[in-house]
């Protein structure tokens, strides 16, 4: 099945056809570095790397350039060092090393190409001179705008065709600044003055910073072209910050076309609720991987489509703990030896690329790994098992799991701190007198094989059953 994908831009699944089948551009907008990245952010890091992998599949590791941009200059960087006392370069080198950590904890790929804007300021300036001898953007006149030059939103007649908003919804949408060097209230900032205090460079305008949109309009530019295959980032980036890229980009290219493909995954919520810092409920990578062991975590951003709501409970990880559980089980079975290679494991692995050629439905790609790990259960031809189990941990490697290579040791190391936390969610249910719940969580560590014992004080055990 040819590889197709739901592109934002025109409503519908399409056949992926790139530009050049040797060198697949594939752009995803990375984080702004203020802060750790939280469950939501993880989201899409894992959302792009299964395309990332999906693309490698297709058309080989060697022929897809993946470039995810980290933002290092940015307001919210500079209010977080201030309100941390700390200085903006070390605030960005920490959360920039703990974002590597937290997104290779995850399973996740390390992009081909990281460009990081602080490093891209020639080529944004470069960009925004051009839109200015070409009509597209004027630097703002008078004492109170010195330094500001903005777009002109007017000049590009398409602007709104990617979030499909009336121009009353993009002004409201954007949150802009009211300002009267402005000369339509859409009008939005490609650079801004700084004072001494915070970054700047020299530029015709003065010395000032890029503004965000700018940003990754230059670093795509750069690293993939102007045009390229597909341009990918959360849902809440459509408008304004895609909208904005398309249409400096396309004016800046005297036209030409952008971003062939634009792909966007889904929202993420905590228990219902939108995650915010407000509600409560934000939680960051780290307390997740403190709960969860990290193959289990992407186990429950999987099961959901990308594009589709995700919402994230506790519930969803225990049934990312059952699942994981029963996949690694399969690859034990009959021994701890596979074959990878042989034309059957290559067969059965078809389903599974099928359901990730059809928009990357990884839940569907997830139920084929279910049902191979039933054939494996009711093979007796033990060169046939093999093959099966071969062609488990190739599927998984396509979804970035089951990447443990000692199978020997897969129990111990991957399930004993989830065994734990289950456990204390069993007591606790216990404690609220919730017998159901408690009972349920024993039948369930019981079908994967584990036996808990309540001791007269208490506290349970666990053993491993025969």
């Amino acid at each position: 099945m040819p590889l197709t994908l739901y592109n934002t831009l025109t409503r519908r699944k399409e056949p992926f056809e790139p530009i050049d089948p040797t060198r697949v551009g594939l752009y995803v907008c990375g984080p702004t570095v203020y802060d750790r990245a939280h469950i939501g952010n993880a989201r899409a890091v894992v959302a792009f790397d299964v395309l990332y992998r999906v693309l490698r599949h297709e058309y080989g590791a060697d022929h897809v350039r993946y470039v995810r941009n980290i933002t290092d200059v940015e307001d919210k960087i500079i209010a977080a060092a201030r309100e941390n006392g700390e200085p903006i370069d070390a605030l960005t080198r920490r959360t920039i090393a703990v974002f590597h950590q937290d997104m290779a904890a995850l399973g996740n790929l390390p992009p081909d190409i990281e460009p990081r804007a602080t490093e891209y300021i020639p080529q944004m300036i470069a960009m925004i001179e051009r839109l200015i001898t070409s009509g597209h953007a004027y630097v703002a006149g008078g004492n109170e705008a010195a330094g500001h030059v903005l777009f002109r939103v007017a000049s590009y007649p398409k602007y709104g065709a990617l979030s499909r908003r009336s121009r009353a919804d993009m002004v409201a949408g954007a949150r802009v600044e009211v300002a009267p060097y402005k000369e339509d209230p859409g009008d939005f900032v490609l650079w801004k003055p700084s004072s001494q205090d915070v970054p700047g460079w020299d530029s015709p305008w003065g010395r000032g910073r890029p503004g965000w949109h700018i940003e990754c309009s230059a670093m795509s530019e750069t690293e993939l072209g102007e045009t390229f295959d597909i341009h990918g980032g959360g849902l809440d980036l459509i408008f304004p910050h895609h909208e904005n890229e398309i249409a400096q980009s396309i004016c800046a290219h005297g036209g030409h076309q952008f971003a062939r493909y634009w792909l966007h995954n889904g929202m993420l919520t905590v228990s219902g609720v939108k995650m915010a810092k407000s509600e409560d409920n934000f939680i960051t990578v780290g307390e997740v991987l403190d709960k969860a062991p990290r193959e289990i975590v992407r186990l429950a951003l999987l099961m959901t489509h990308y594009r589709d709501p995700l919402d994230w409970t506790q519930e969803r990880l225990l049934e990312a703990e059952t699942l994981h559980g029963r996949l690694y089980r399969a690859l034990v079975v009959g021994g701890f030896d596979l074959e990878a290679e042989s034309p059957t494991a290559a067969k059965a692995i078809e389903p599974v690329a099928e359901a990730l050629s059809d928009d990357l439905n990884t839940h569907a790609a997830l139920n084929c790994l279910r049902a191979l790990t039933e054939r494996i259960y009711k093979t007796t031809d033990a060169d046939q098992q093999r093959a099966l189990k071969g062609a488990l941990k190739r599927g998984g490697s396509l979804l970035g799991i089951l990447q443990r290579e000692n199978l020997q040791n897969w129990l111990n190391p991957i399930l004993d701190p989830t065994i734990e936390w289950r456990i204390q969610e069993r007591a606790q249910a216990r404690r609220e007198r919730r017998f159901a719940e408690a009972d349920r969580i024993r039948a369930e560590l019981a079908a994967e094989g584990i036996i808990l014992e309540d001791k007269p004080d208490g506290t349970t055990t666990w053993r491993r059953g025969g």
